[in-house]
């Protein structure tokens, strides 16, 4: 094992062509069952088969009045799936208080009754192996497990911890981290991806959800998958019905490529529907995931493998990124902020691009000659007019620019003055606070263009503007587009402008955006129909 840098470029962890041995062992999808009782437990075994798990964990610590031999055999006749049996103590994160002989009793139990798994903690490993002494059924394996809640240790570290598991002699080795940083995630994929035994590597929490999400192509034996959303078995579980239909489970292995959005929130993204629903009907061998980023120039240092092939960027990251890009495209310079960048495959070079103005001023066009505002211009409707942009970060910038090349007049409005006064400078265009714009009304007819995340999900009630400030507007974007109609949209149309939802900017930015991941033309029908589909 290979344990000196974590960067993802210096090590061979990520060429899956050799070694290790996807085809001995596809990735498993595993359901989490905790149920009160036995016949809640089978009800939602039936969920679970029904939503395409391959088998079900049995949290036997879940169960009140638990009658060890009447139900387990009840759980293991009955189940239309394999079982994994777990009976998790307090002490390594379960809900078992009681006492260990009778634990152990209970999983020697569902050993001797056909469980085709039992999970057993590193932690008393040894002992609960030595007491069976060899009486194992041939079709059980034993999982050893561990579990980290504080954090992720480093690579040797995990490495002597799969040894230890190793020895006890497990059938398969599982361990399960937390994530303090999305970096984290690296140091498990190095493990998994060389070891010679089935293993289960995850990493809990949000910052840890794609170690979930790439276990097939990072040789995980099984992932976990929540039968409905909420109600997970540990932090950061995905649901069933998203790791197979939204990022397509069954159809990822070593050769798919990793795309994903960065960004903090990132959760709220609809480029993961988008991205993967358009990878999977053209035959894209790819995958769209979320990121959540906190530091940007560490994310790229340590996921620096051709495997990462591409990310949209999103706030509060989109002037950072640029800085950490190798080469960035003259107008994304020009704006000073990317929103698109990809890894070059014949050199590994980080290239930023900014599709955010063309997407959103392409939008703010077409509604405006909607609403025939056009003066009878041959040239842009936005020729002439008073522009105002509120906010200063990546896509005000890249609005603002987009506004000036369509000769459009400026104003920045924000809330700290100079970052207004310095993109004002930097293309030509006056600067006031976000205060200054309830009484901002020089003239009727001006576009206003939200940049910001006011509004967006779950401040749903927060407006950058008053409502009273908004009729001097003939139209109103807004590039929040979760939810769809921002309050900012509603009050605008409730004053008689026409509105435009940042959904249109979304799918507008996305087609390069598409066109730069693939290198295949955008489906722009298909486009709309994913999004008219999943809003």
């Amino acid at each position: 094992m290979r344990s000196g840098s974590l960067s993802l470029a210096s090590t061979d962890y990520l060429q899956l062509g050799g070694g290790r041995a996807m085809g001995r062992y596809s990735t498993l999808l595993c359901a989490p069952i905790m149920g009160k009782s036995v016949d809640q437990m089978l009800n939602k075994i039936g969920t679970a088969k029904a939503g395409g798990a391959d088998l079900v964990e049995v949290r036997l610590d879940y169960l009140n009045n638990f009658n060890p031999r009447q139900d387990i055999e009840i759980l293991v006749k009955q189940s239309p799936l394999p079982t994994l049996f777990t009976y998790r103590p307090k002490w390594e994160g379960g809900e078992y208080e009681g006492d260990e002989t009778k634990r152990w009793d209970a999983l020697r139990l569902a050993m001797e009754l056909g469980a085709d798994y039992i999970d057993v903690e590193l932690q008393v490993a040894n002992e609960f192996l030595n007491s069976i002494s060899g009486r194992k059924p041939e079709n059980c394996s034993i999982i050893v497990s561990s579990h980290n809640y504080q954090h992720t240790p480093s690579v040797e570290d995990i490495a002597n911890l799969v040894a230890r598991i190793q020895a006890t002699g497990a059938d398969i080795v599982k361990f399960a981290t937390t994530a303090l940083d999305i970096t984290d995630v690296a140091r498990v994929f190095q493990i998994t991806v060389h070891s010679q035994v089935p293993i289960i590597g995850l990493v809990m929490s949000e910052r840890g959800l794609m170690s979930r999400l790439l276990c097939p192509k990072f040789g995980g034996y099984l992932t976990f998958g929540t039968i409905e959303a909420g109600m997970v078995s540990a932090p950061g579980q995905p649901t069933l019905k998203d790791l197979l239909d939204l990022y397509n489970l069954r159809q990822m292995g070593p050769d798919t490529k990793v795309f994903g959005i960065i960004g903090k929130p990132v959760g709220h993204s609809k480029s993961p529907i988008l991205y993967n629903k358009a990878f999977k009907a053209v035959g894209f061998n790819g995958v769209f995931i979320p990121l959540l980023v906190d530091d940007v120039g560490k994310f790229f240092d340590v996921y620096s493998s051709p495997d990462f092939a591409g990310f949209s960027c999103t706030i509060p990251h989109k002037e950072d990124a640029l800085r950490r890009c190798d080469e960035v495209d003259p107008v994304a310079k020009a704006i000073g902020a990317v929103n698109c960048i990809i890894r070059r495959p014949s050199d590994g070079k980080l290239i930023g691009y900014n599709t955010d103005y063309i997407g959103a001023i392409t939008a703010i066009e077409s509604g405006l000659r909607g609403s025939h505002s056009t003066n009878g211009s041959s040239g842009s409707p936005l020729a002439g007019k008073l522009f105002v942009v509120i906010g200063a970060g990546g896509a005000g910038k890249a609005l603002a620019y987009g506004a000036k090349e369509k000769k459009a007049r400026v104003v920045i409005a924000n809330r700290t003055l100079d970052r207004a006064k310095e993109l004002a400078e930097l293309i030509g265009g006056e600067a006031i606070s976000i205060a200054e714009l309830e009484n901002f009304h020089p003239e009727n007819g001006m576009i206003l263009a939200n940049t910001t995340s006011i509004g967006m999900q779950p401040k749903v009630d927060e407006t950058p503007i008053p409502k009273q400030a908004l009729s001097s507007y003939s139209l109103v974007f807004d590039a929040v587009y979760t939810p769809k109609m921002t309050r900012l949209l509603r009050e605008a149309e409730e004053s008689g402008a026409t509105i435009v939802s940042g959904l249109e900017m979304f799918i507008g930015q996305a087609y390069e955006q598409y066109e730069r991941f693939t290198g295949l033309p955008a489906p722009k029908e298909l486009f709309r129909e994913i999004m008219t589909k999943n809003y």
